[in-house]
């Protein structure tokens, strides 16, 4: 994929988010120092349930995280992997690397479409306006965390909820708004605590 790239092709690589683990050497050194626009998508990012401990795609947020160039994005439905997808590729710049899970995700996402949207890198999406908590979800969290939303609301709580999509680079303007607008912020993730979307938002919050 990399020597692809160094010819100007803009190569997608498909690979399980645990298989991954096993090229970091190459990630590192043959793709990312050089910065080559190498596509990485991932399936079973997160949990994995009946592919076992071996399968779980639990760490490739935080060991893609800290190599330098690295896009990384993690689409809350089927629609916006489509469209991160287009925007990886028609970047032409960096590497970027798409998690996404085992399973389906959304429900009555229209799948045949070519009017494919460029989603601004390092940009989150607001998608509940609220004023007591603040929930930053990312992937496959984003729709457990607005159905948390609206059942919270029965009990007088207005949430306020995030689509993370992007990982890495993150929205910190926006971040750090909204970490001086409210007293409470959750983030929602399938992903290793330490070295996690938490983690770095704490981190930069810190």
């Amino acid at each position: 994929a990399a020597g692809l790239a160094r010819e100007g092709w803009i190569p997608v690589c498909a690979i399980y988010s645990t298989f991954l683990q096993r090229a970091y050497d190459q990630i590192v050194h043959d793709v990312c120092i050089q910065d080559l626009p190498v596509v990485f998508v991932h399936d079973r990012a997160g949990l994995v349930g009946e592919d076992g401990p071996t399968h779980m795609g639990a760490y490739d947020v935080g060991y893609l995280s800290v190599v330098p160039n690295m896009i990384l994005a993690a689409p809350k439905d089927e629609h916006e992997l489509q469209d991160l997808l287009h925007t990886a590729v028609a970047q032409r710049e960096h590497p970027f690397a798409i998690r996404y899970p085992r399973d389906s995700i959304g429900e009555g996402v229209e799948l045949e479409r070519t009017d494919f949207a460029f989603l601004p890198i390092g940009r989150w999406e607001t998608l509940r306006e609220g004023s007591d908590l603040c929930i930053l979800a990312t992937g496959t969290m984003v729709r457990p965390s607005m159905e948390a939303a609206r059942a919270l609301e029965a009990d007088g709580l207005d949430v306020h909820v995030v689509n993370c999509r992007y990982l890495k680079p993150m929205d910190e303007n926006l971040l750090v708004e909204l970490g001086a607008r409210f007293e409470r912020v959750m983030t929602v993730e399938e992903s290793a605590v330490w070295s996690g979307f938490g983690a770095n938002v704490a981190r930069i919050l810190a």
